[in-house]
Order: structure tokens, then C-alpha cells, then sequence
């Protein structure tokens, strides 16, 4: 009974990695609205594979490796394919542009690569986190079939569809420090800052909707380099 509850998280990180092979799955027939979902569901499994790990007293080697694996395929794969989609889309079968987006799957798996050797990313991440990234361009997918704030003119745009994989790729693997989501525990002391994100993100796809997806992402990056260069400052003072 033991050893069966102590696999729970890992079957939790095959649930993610399944969301993900069924998301390309759709994507590949052009149904690229239910992988979005998919892709959602992907990520909250992603999320509580690691809190049930915890809660259980089971975090180990295996199931940190086992989760990179899925992370590749829901979050570096399938957000690769759904640029390509995009780029497909709007600039057609002709144009090599949208095959740029083959750079977010590799540098996602480079990312996911890094995270597992670099000890320093213990209470925060460096470089944008590939569920944040994944999120994003699924976000798209959504604010161009329910367009109320003329975001899809942007991303339309030929520039932005060059643009965006080259930024995605780097952004992924920046020396730049971000939030992470991981509670240690539930009180408000300590984590303050995951507090007002996760108020603020809220917040904003309750206002924007689908466009309040890709908001929660940009102000995610903005929110964690306030704090990072507040906390900052305040060690160099002390």
C-alpha cells in the first residue's frame, strides 16, 4: 500500500505527459482548440505531481526526471507545434518562417536540461519556466478565435511571427530570475509575492479572458523582475 501511494505522484506526471502526446495528437488534425485545453490540463497535473510529491514525502530523482520528460512533450513540443499552426495560418505552406518555431521545442528541452544540474534554482527559476511559455503560446491559439481586444491583428503580424520563437528561445534559457510557484507552506508570510501573482493572474482572466491568459504571462515576468531587483537591492542595503 505504501509503495503504491508513493508512485501516485509519477502516475500524476504520466497524466501530463499523456495530455500532451494527445494534444499534438489534435493539433496535427487542426483541432487546435481542445490541445489548448489539454495543454491546461497538462499544466495543473504538472502542477500537482510536485505538491503530492511533497505532501507524500516522496521527491526523488526519479520522479525529477520523469517530469522533465513529460515537460518536454506537453510544453516544449506541443507549444512548437501550435506556433508552427499559427505561423502556417497566416503566412502559409510556403514560407520557412513558421518552422522557427522548431527552436522552442529544442530550447525547451535545453531548459528543461539545465534546471535538472543547476542547483541554484531551488526557490525561483532562471529563464522563463516552459509552462509559462507553453501557456503563452496556447494563449494565442485562444485570443485569435475570440479576439474582443484586437490582439490578433499583432499577432498576425509577419514581424511578430518572426520574432516571437527567436525571444521564446532565448527567454527560456536568460539568465533572468522568475517566481516559482512552490509553497513550502500555505501562509501569507514568506509568500507574499506568489500571493499577489497568482491574485493578479486571477484577476486578469477574470477582466481580459483569453487575453487575460497572455497578460498573467507578461505580468508574471514583469511582477518576478520588480521583486527579484527589489530583493536585491535590499540585500546589497543590509
Amino acid at each position: 500500500m505504501i509503495k503504491l501511494l508513493q508512485q501516485i505522484p509519477n502516475g500524476i506526471t504520466l497524466g501530463n505527459l499523456l495530455c500532451g502526446c494527445l494534444a499534438i495528437m489534435l493539433t496535427l488534425k487542426g483541432n487546435v482548440t481542445d490541445a489548448v485545453l489539454l495543454m491546461g490540463l497538462a499544466a495543473l497535473l504538472d502542477f500537482f505531481d510536485g505538491f503530492f510529491a511533497r505532501l507524500l514525502g516522496v521527491s526523488g530523482e526519479m520522479g525529477k526526471q520523469l517530469d522533465s520528460l513529460a515537460d518536454v512533450v506537453s510544453f516544449g513540443v506541443l507549444p512548437g507545434f501550435l506556433f508552427l499552426y499559427i505561423g502556417k495560418q497566416f503566412l502559409g505552406d510556403e514560407s520557412l518562417v513558421p518552422y522557427l518555431s522548431l527552436l522552442i521545442v529544442a530550447f525547451s528541452a535545453y531548459r528543461l536540461g539545465k534546471f535538472n544540474i543547476d542547483t541554484r534554482q531551488t526557490d525561483h527559476f532562471i529563464g522563463v519556466p516552459t509552462p509559462a511559455n507553453a501557456m503563452f503560446i496556447g494563449s494565442l491559439i485562444l485570443v485569435l478565435q475570440n479576439d474582443d481586444y484586437g490582439l490578433g491583428t499583432i499577432i498576425r503580424e509577419p514581424a511578430f511571427l518572426f520574432t516571437f520563437p527567436l525571444l521564446s528561445a532565448y527567454l527560456l534559457v536568460a539568465e533572468f530570475p522568475l517566481i516559482a510557484l512552490k509553497f513550502k507552506h500555505f501562509g501569507f508570510k514568506g509568500n507574499e509575492h506568489r500571493f499577489i501573482l497568482l491574485l493578479v493572474s486571477v484577476l486578469s482572466v477574470v477582466i481580459f479572458k483569453f487575453a487575460g491568459v497572455t497578460f498573467a504571462i507578461i505580468l508574471y515576468v514583469i511582477i518576478s523582475y520588480l521583486y527579484y531587483i527589489t530583493t536585491k537591492n535590499k540585500t546589497h542595503e543590509v
